[in-house]
């Protein structure tokens, strides 16, 4: 059995029967976590362990944990810093900044893969317009280059804990005020206005990125459909303009931004169509099984499955981590930066917030 496109997630703390049996089905390949999935580390890591046990080979498991307001576990786990505070403290210090940016990352990614999760879906390299109701201090900056250079260290940090990056929201999302989980955005600017929006893309491509993920936002002048839904985005632009040859994305297909493009169904054959290689579909298990009665067991590409193991985290999981000398000075380093956001959860979609 190989890994499947669509992205899925579970009621509770513990699998029940019929999440297992929908994870055992061969279009599911990944599993998507949230905060009502987790009570504490322990229980987590039972949970991780016992989603890996239902099939080989084993499901992946990803959670959105960027830090500031969208970091699904909480107690047991450092609070990370919104990525705002690193593009203030990138004003006042480059390098200081860079070399934050990076310790986060690992941090993020060692804590998580601690508990056996394979990926975050980070960095967010949205630019900070000022506009966004979705977006705001989850931008590193308003700059493209800062951005782009606070998300390759940022990246980087994650790699050196094992851990695969998803760039989003490509490509972009912070120009517009809408949150696509309850409402379709529109960017009207045209393709050439674009760019600033797209350049952080580049150098993340350059330096390996791993993943991107696409936005639920419409950008007529380009595509009367939804970014994350679109060819000319996905295949034209990211893949053939860009040369970018990792795994994509949708954002979640039952989130109000795609729900104005068709059914579950449609909106699946649109995303396929356009050249995405994981289908997310969060809080409503019965479009999942819709979808899986719907499409065959082959759905899907060799191209994407290749793209999809490389998001499995590698090398051994940390243990210990309170006693590492270096998870002891990186929280110690990003002490000043973290402080406390609103605390605003929800499960009504992919970024929850």
């Amino acid at each position: 059995m190989s890994l499947g496109p669509l992205m899925i997630d579970i009621a509770g703390a513990e699998l029940t029967a019929e999440d297992i049996q929908v994870l055992s089905h061969p279009l599911v390949g990944s599993v998507i976590l949230f905060t009502r999935n987790y009570r504490d580390t322990a229980q987590l890591t039972a949970l991780t362990a016992a989603i890996r046990g239902v099939r080989s080979p084993q499901l992946l498991i990803a959670v959105d944990h960027e830090g500031g307001r969208v970091q699904r576990f909480r107690e047991g786990f450092t609070r990370l810093p919104a990525a705002r505070l690193l593009g203030r403290r990138y004003d006042q210090d480059r390098r200081e900044a860079l070399s934050l940016a990076q310790s986060v990352g690992w941090l993020m990614a060692s804590e998580l893969r601690a508990v056996g999760v394979d990926f975050s879906f980070a960095p967010c390299v949205d630019l900070d317009y000022g506009v966004s109701e979705i977006i705001g201090d989850r931008a590193f900056h308003k700059d493209p280059d800062a951005v782009a250079a606070l998300a390759v260290a940022y990246m980087s940090g994650m790699r050196e804990a094992g851990m695969a990056s998803v760039a989003k929201h490509f490509p972009g999302h912070g120009a517009v005020i809408a949150d696509s989980h309850v409402a379709l955005p529109v960017d009207r600017r045209k393709f050439v206005d674009l760019e600033a929006d797209i350049r952080p893309y580049r150098p993340l491509i350059d330096n390996s990125l791993t993943a991107v993920m696409g936005a639920h936002v419409v950008f007529p002048a380009v595509d009367p459909l939804p970014a994350s839904l679109s060819k000319r985005w996905i295949t034209g632009v990211l893949r053939r303009d860009l040369g970018f040859h990792g795994c994509v994305f949708a954002d979640d297909l039952s989130m109000a931004g795609a729900a104005a493009f068709g059914g579950v169904i449609e909106r699946a054959e649109l995303a396929f169509a356009a050249g995405c290689d994981v289908l997310p579909i969060c809080n409503d298990r019965q479009a999942v099984k819709s979808v899986l009665e719907h499409f065959g067991p082959e759905a899907g590409t060799a191209a994407s499955q290749a793209r999809m193991v490389r998001m499995r985290a590698r090398g051994e999981p940390p243990t210990k981590l309170n006693s590492d000398r270096q998870w002891q000075q990186t929280v110690a380093n990003i002490a000043g930066l973290s402080a406390a956001p609103p605390l605003v959860l929800t499960e009504g979609g992919h970024d929850g917030v």
